[in-house]
């Protein structure tokens, strides 16, 4: 399997492999910077088509945790740990335990949270391993799932991107696709409902969806149709690669702010939102909440008055790239990737 010429492989300091065969452990942790800190970013527990699909999510999860923390302004590195889902019957206390000494074996490199397909409760089985995890359910400095600090951050940005369209930033009367009921994308429907806007909703979980039906009003779309609904926003909070050459021009959003990682198939498809008069809040800006959650108590005093401050410098974040986006006639993923990328270098 190919690393350094893999065309995801961006400079990344470290790929490590860990393996346990008792646990059916096997797990990819990419160390993508330590610039700014300790690489910091989450666990994604999830079935793979092939090793290759789970490095490359790896690779290119890992490296918007670099840009994710550094336009947050977060004294953290990037990095991103997935696991591949074992075939048949495994113990998850003994996996989790494994994969806790993995990361203990690094000695502070990386630090890991939730991700997709991980809860609290893991984080406590990692927590008996090693010292170097967040988002615990217990101790002096715990906080918790960051799902609903990450839906807060879309939230205020996803405002912030009304406004800069509609004039106000009043929701009422907008309507609004959200794909992917997780914890984050529910919580975000949460807020959006609170707000007076109208949902539409798809996921593969037809227990939240009806949920989703009978406490939010919300219309059940299907997942292959949610994108070209005729609404003001759309919400990819799914898994990556939501936005593609082939779903793009279906696209009739005006708007598209979402919680999910990697929302963009490729860098190219950009121009195409452009052509098609979308405006993209970058995910990794966007979706930030959660790390600013984690990097608070990563500094084993947590404020909420700190979280507060983070949340409402990625709203101004998202109105500044805007800003800059409009006057200066260049994509929002460029000015986003700039702001980024001279944090990186200043370290």
């Amino acid at each position: 399997m190919a690393v350094f010429s893999h065309a995801d492989f961006a400079d990344h300091e470290g790929v490590y492999f860990a393996h346990d065969p008792e646990s059916n452990l096997r797990a990819i942790i990419a160390v993508h910077s330590t610039v700014r800190g300790p690489a910091a970013g989450g666990t994604r527990f999830w079935r793979y088509e092939s090793d290759e699909a789970a490095l490359t999510d790896a690779l290119r999860l890992s490296k918007a945790m670099s840009y994710k923390n550094a336009a947050a302004d977060l004294p953290l590195g990037g990095g991103k740990a997935v696991l591949i889902y074992p075939e048949g019957e495994f113990d998850r206390v003994s996996l989790f335990e494994a994969y806790g000494r993995a990361i203990d074996r690094l000695g502070g490199t990386y630090i890991t949270a939730e991700d997709v397909g991980v809860s609290p409760e893991d984080m406590d089985i990692i927590h008996s391993q090693t010292k170097y995890v967040a988002g615990l359910s217990a101790g002096e400095a715990a906080s918790g799932d960051p799902s609903p600090v990450t839906a807060e951050g879309v939230f205020r940005g996803l405002k912030a991107g009304v406004k800069h369209i509609w004039g106000n930033d009043d929701l009422s009367g907008k309507t609004v696709a959200v794909q992917g009921l997780g914890h984050v994308g529910y919580a975000l429907c949460e807020k959006l409902h609170a707000a007076g806007a109208k949902l539409f909703v798809a996921d593969i979980n037809d227990e939240v969806l009806e949920r989703a039906k009978m406490s939010l009003n919300a219309t059940v779309v299907d997942i292959h149709d949610i994108h070209a609904q005729e609404v003001d926003v759309f919400c990819p909070c799914a898994l990556g690669g939501a936005l593609s050459a082939q779903t793009i021009p279906e696209i009739k959003a005006k708007l598209i702010a979402g919680a999910a990682n990697n929302q963009l198939a490729s860098p190219e498809v950009m121009p195409l939102l452009e052509k098609n008069g979308i405006t993209y809040l970058p995910d990794y800006v966007l979706n930030a909440g959660g790390i600013i959650n984690v990097a608070a108590e990563v500094s084993g005093k947590y404020s909420l008055e700190w979280v507060e401050q983070k949340l409402v410098g990625l709203e101004a974040t998202i109105s500044e790239i805007l800003k800059v986006s409009e006057g200066e006639g260049v994509t929002t993923l460029q000015v986003a990737n700039r702001i980024a990328e001279e944090r990186l270098k200043r370290g």
